[in-house]
């Protein structure tokens, strides 16, 4: 392969050996379903050091997993649009916002509003002018060519497209 050594990944720790994080941040994806479902040893580990962080956070189906290890009880809180239905079976109010903030806990819906969970964290934790120095720095100024980003807006058929595509994603785990 043509690595140019620009990016490198080390584990540095094991969960069992990080108990305080400042901030934990839990992506989503495809595995997030059954790893909440599953009640992988991470949901255990997020409920445990959601007591001692400055921030906990997710972005799309991460929050998943803020679900099922009771984070988000009774609280309002925000996913990929296809898995509402799932957040609330944890005890969670679903809601269409990109980045909901219920205390120290906030959560970003689609992959998208990740950056925007992003610039709001830099600003907190540093202040508004890194945040905006962040945006310009990744030249973050959405122009999309269409208004269909969140499915109150799309068309009804594109919406049941994402969603039947959504559902025909099988997690390599549940294939067993």
């Amino acid at each position: 392969s043509d690595d140019n050594g620009l990016l490198h990944l080390d584990i540095e720790h094991t969960f069992d050996e990080v108990t305080s994080p400042d901030v934990t941040l839990v992506p989503g994806g495809f595995v997030t379903r059954r790893l909440a479902r599953d009640r992988h040893p991470i949901v255990d580990w997020l409920a445990d050091t959601h007591q001692r962080t400055t921030f906990t956070t997710s972005v799309c189906t991460g929050s998943l997993l803020l679900g099922a290890a009771g984070i988000l009880d009774g609280l309002d809180a925000t996913t990929h649009w296809c898995a509402y239905d799932e957040l609330a079976s944890y005890g969670a109010r679903p809601t269409e916002q990109r980045v909901v903030r219920q205390g120290k806990i906030w959560t970003a819906a689609g992959v998208s509003a990740g950056i925007d969970l992003a610039l709001a964290l830099v600003a907190e934790l540093e202040s508004p002018e890194m945040a905006q120095a962040v945006q310009l720095g990744i030249e973050y100024d959405p122009q999309p060519p269409y208004d269909a980003g969140s499915p109150s807006k799309a068309d009804p058929a594109i919406v049941d497209l994402v969603r039947a595509f959504s559902d025909a994603q099988v997690d390599p785990g549940d294939a067993a």
